[in-house]
């Protein structure tokens, strides 16, 4: 593969916001060769020095976060203020590991009393990070941060869709370490792929769409390469006929439209009980109305987005607002809310990930708890319900590896799950994460004879 560019589009109005040179083969050879030589001393690094090398990232990445959340807004669309919360969020992430990997448990064993036996975590080698444009410095953050924590060395491959501000991340933390310890390759799924194909990694982690994270499952199985994937979701919103229809429209409108529905978690599809349908519907459509459309991350992204609603209408379902691609410049696309809404529709069984709130009106909590437990994705699901007895129900019955109960974004920081089905596999945030990139070597110490 030869190096390009990659050329990006403010999804705002269309204009040039610049390039970025790709990587080519050769430069991909050279970065692994470079990360793979620095594993070992990488490794032997004291973890509270390598824990106060995260803390000074973390103090860079604050002092840059207005230039890292300006070149974000620009190359995505994501509102400059939301994108510098992500900003510092990462840089909490930062932290978070740099005390946690220096009290990273190990194990020790009660066997023979003259021995000593032993379960100690050790580094894995070489990580590679592929994370995501819709929140790409907090993502990505939290795989560097555990990766370098434990020891590892960590090649970064930013989206294509969100190079500047991947290449502004890599500048920022790059200084702060040894050469060859974290650095940046640049690409498109071509780079991806290539990296994903090098038996020269050691840990591939994705964060991204379900066909792209299947492709790297199917080349690590090659090489041998332990995989870490977050991947696609279609969260289902569950509505039970004793809550208020304003607040559960409240609660709709943020999980399916804050971001511009480009959130991993974004409610995908609602399940209402009828008996509360109609003044539900309304007020999810004056949420809906009273924002303003905001742009997607580019063209391409909100054609696809308005396929799943184009064949929404044309199999059946009714539109109560929005579901208009705008004139003008720029990917801006509305708030749409869809009801009569069916399981076969694409925008109930796919990802839409666009500001899209399709509607299926049930007859009563089992009928919507059966629905929403369908479905070949299980990354995270919300139940709004006065009663106990059903959320207790729903939490343990939702294959899902997150389920809030009357908060569509609620949640204590620290937390761990396993995504299912297509959504991927293994911890990808929280102290577990410093499992899923470390091994465990089993020690035996006799005296001698």
């Amino acid at each position: 593969m030869t190096a390009g560019t990659i050329e990006i589009r403010n999804p705002a109005d269309g204009s040039v916001v610049g390039s970025v040179p790709t990587a080519g083969e050769d430069e991909i050879a050279e970065t692994l060769t470079l990360a793979n030589g620095m594993k070992a001393q990488w490794a032997r690094t004291p973890a509270a020095e390598r824990g106060a090398l995260l803390h000074t990232a973390a103090e860079r990445l604050r002092a840059h976060a207005d230039e890292l959340a300006k070149a974000n807004e620009a190359e995505t669309g994501r509102p400059r203020g939301e994108a510098r919360e992500g900003v510092l969020a990462g840089a909490g992430t930062l932290d978070q590991y740099a005390e946690l990997g220096p009290v990273h448990r190990g194990r020790s064993l009660l066997g023979d009393v003259g021995a000593t036996d032993l379960m100690v975590p050790e580094p894995r080698g070489v990580v590679v990070a592929l994370t995501p444009w819709n929140d790409p410095v907090a993502v990505a953050c939290g795989l560097i941060g555990a990766a370098l924590a434990t020891g590892n060395t960590v090649v970064h491959k930013p989206s294509e869709r969100a190079p500047h501000t991947g290449q502004l991340l890599g500048e920022v933390l790059a200084g702060v370490f040894p050469g060859g310890v974290f650095q940046t390759l640049h690409g498109d799924g071509g780079v991806g792929a290539i990296l994903a194909m090098r038996d020269d990694v050691d840990v591939l982690a994705h964060v991204g769409s379900t066909a792209t994270g299947r492709s790297i499952a199917a080349s690590a199985a090659a090489t041998g390469a332990k995989t870490l994937l977050e991947n696609g979701g279609n969260d289902p919103l569950l509505i039970d006929e004793d809550v208020d229809p304003a607040w559960a429209a409240g609660q709709a409108a943020l999980g399916a439209f804050a971001n511009s529905g480009q959130i991993c978690v974004a409610v995908e599809r609602i399940y209402v009980c009828s008996a509360i349908a109609e003044p539900f519907l309304a007020a999810l459509v004056k949420e809906a109305e009273s924002r303003t459309p905001a742009p997607l991350v580019d063209r391409r992204h909100r054609d696809h987005v308005h396929s799943h609603v184009s064949d929404a209408l044309s199999r059946g379902a009714r539109l109560l607002t929005g579901g208009a691609v705008p004139d003008g410049p720029g990917a801006h696309y509305p708030a749409t809310v869809l009801t009569e809404c069916t399981p076969e529709l694409r925008v109930m069984a796919e990802e839409t990930f666009g500001p899209v709130a399709p509607v299926q009106v049930v007859p009563n909590f089992d009928a919507g708890l059966a629905e929403a437990a369908k479905g070949e994705y299980g990354l995270a699901a919300t139940v709004l319900t006065g009663s106990m007895a059903n959320a207790q129900r729903a939490w343990r019955e939702l294959p899902a590896g997150t389920v809030k109960v009357n908060n569509v974004f609620g949640g204590a920081p620290g937390g761990a799950a396993h995504p299912r089905g297509r959504s991927g596999n293994g911890y990808g945030y929280g102290p577990e994460l410093l499992d899923e990139l470390t091994q465990t070597k089993l020690v035996h110490i006799a005296p001698p004879a």
